[in-house]
């Protein structure tokens, strides 16, 4: 429902979430007299930054058997909020390519040693529960989206350690690998599941021995990129598929933009950077994202994975989730020299300021980690517990939508892929803004207000303007339709 107009004002719909419990509701009647003094936020089309790719989350093996486990109603809900034109319409997500924690148990496609043409390459593992969700949400999914997968480890006895977790990949078998990205191109897409593209390992620095990891150097990532991935992929068919390098912390970037991008050769093959939210609860790292998109401005510079971790999910008490009570795993385990970057905080604000903040500097796209998990935060095999937007209890064929849920479909449902991030002067200090105008023509503003007090502003477009009111603790999308240039 839109705002009544006259001639001098926008035509504006607004849609809130807040901790007094709005949830995506429309609110077209603001509570302020006209004598209020009100700061000016002012939109500029006319000064464009990236290019959206998309929003979403990720198909992990977790979620997909959480989801068979529920009735089919409850299963058919959840991929449309997720999926639907009248939920989130997700555009963006991602998969693992053999185990990660969020599995019900360690395995590899291909699992019979020193097979190095991976005769016996498989997809087995996937059939019962990934690849029906996956399969399930393109069906429900009127605009469809993108796909791309990472691994998190090769099998064992790829490696130097013979191990799950930690080690590097043997350089003997380096063709192998690049082998596997390709087969499993071949075996999804052989599936009807179009693969759009790859990080091309999950966090390469590793995650303190703890689960499937597999470490990289800049360097040697970008040896294997530049002189068998690439090219495997290109001789195979394949070489439309995007590869995203590095796929960890944003604090880390700078060293691996520096080698990644380094010459003309070592970049060819790499469509863009992947990276993660966990080195704070706090801090987006701006510099750094500033760097990556210098270093590479017409490459991807995509968040790949973010979720509340370490904590086990509170099952329907929206009040926690705007609460600063959540904790990470550097309230346990960072340095002290890093404790300061992760203090308690509100889940709700996390996730609302980590992506104004990322798109106010140049990152295009933002996935969050598992879409479905149950009341103690799994399943998952190494107990890595975390949170995700929707959480559900098979037992009782129950399902919550965490406030989580709707602050990814304040971006993910408003900001279509192709959509410009747009200019913003924003004049009021206790609100947080980003905006973009989507190829329809419509310019999506989204707002946070951090705050413990609702907040006033004068949005305005050339020489017509709206008075709107945001309320306490709360975020909101501003549509404004335009005629498509």
């Amino acid at each position: 429902m839109s705002c009544n107009t006259t001639d001098n004002q926008l035509q504006v719909s607004v849609f809130e979430t807040s901790e007094s419990g709005n949830k995506l509701t429309d609110i077209s009647v603001f509570d302020f007299a006209e004598k209020d003094s009100i700061p000016t936020v002012i939109l500029n089309p006319n000064k464009k930054f990236q290019k959206i790719t998309g929003f979403g989350g990720a198909f992990t093996e977790s979620s997909a058997y959480l989801l068979n486990r529920l009735s089919k109603k409850n299963r058919d809900e959840i991929l449309k909020a997720y999926f639907s034109r009248e939920g989130a319409n997700y555009s963006l997500t991602r998969t693992h390519m053999n185990s990660c924690d969020f599995s019900l148990s360690q395995y590899s496609y291909s699992p019979v040693e020193n097979d190095v043409n991976l005769e016996h390459f498989t997809i087995k593992e996937d059939m019962d529960d990934l690849i029906p969700m996956i399969k399930d949400a393109m069906a429900t999914s009127e605009d469809g989206f993108k796909l791309f997968a990472s691994p998190w480890t090769a099998a064992p006895w790829m490696k130097d350690n013979n191990d799950w977790v930690g080690g590097k990949l043997l350089p003997k078998y380096y063709d192998t690998w690049a082998l596997f990205f390709s087969k499993y191109t071949k075996s999804y897409e052989d599936l009807g599941i179009p693969i759009w593209g790859f990080t091309v390992e999950n966090e390469p620095h590793g995650n303190g021995n703890n689960w499937e990891s597999m470490h990289y150097s800049p360097e040697e990532m970008t040896d294997f990129v530049q002189n068998y991935l690439g090219p495997k992929l290109e001789a195979d068919g394949y070489g439309d598929k995007v590869i995203l390098g590095y796929d960890q912390n944003r604090a880390g970037i700078k060293e691996w933009v520096d080698v990644m991008y380094a010459t003309e050769e070592s970049s060819k093959y790499y469509d863009g950077t992947a990276i993660h939210w966990y080195e704070s609860t706090y801090e987006v790292f701006p510099e750094d994202l500033q760097y990556a998109h210098k270093k590479a401005p017409n490459k991807y510079l995509i968040e790949t994975e973010g979720c509340i971790d370490s904590q086990v999910p509170v099952w329907k008490d929206d009040a926690w989730y705007y609460k600063k009570e959540a904790t990470d795993w550097g309230w346990d385990w960072a340095p002290e020299d890093q404790k300061y970057l992760h203090p308690k905080y509100s889940p709700f604000d996390r996730y609302a300021r980590d992506i104004i903040g990322c798109l106010n500097n140049w990152v295009d796209g933002w996935v969050d980690w598992n879409m479905v998990l149950d009341k103690q935060g799994g399943p998952n095999w190494f107990k890595n517990w975390c949170v995700a937007p929707i959480i559900v209890d098979p037992d009782k064929d129950e399902v919550y939508y965490t406030p989580l849920y709707y602050v990814m479909t304040h971006f993910s449902k408003y900001i279509r892929p192709n959509a410009e991030v747009i200019g913003v002067e924003n004049l009021n200090k206790d609100l947080q803004i980003t905006a973009a105008k989507n190829p329809d023509g419509s310019l999506a503003v989204v707002v946070f207000n951090e705050g413990e007090t609702s907040q006033n502003f004068n949005l305005k477009l050339n020489q017509k303007s709206k008075n709107i009111q945001i309320s306490a603790r709360a975020l909101q999308t501003i549509i404004i339709q335009t005629k498509t240039e």
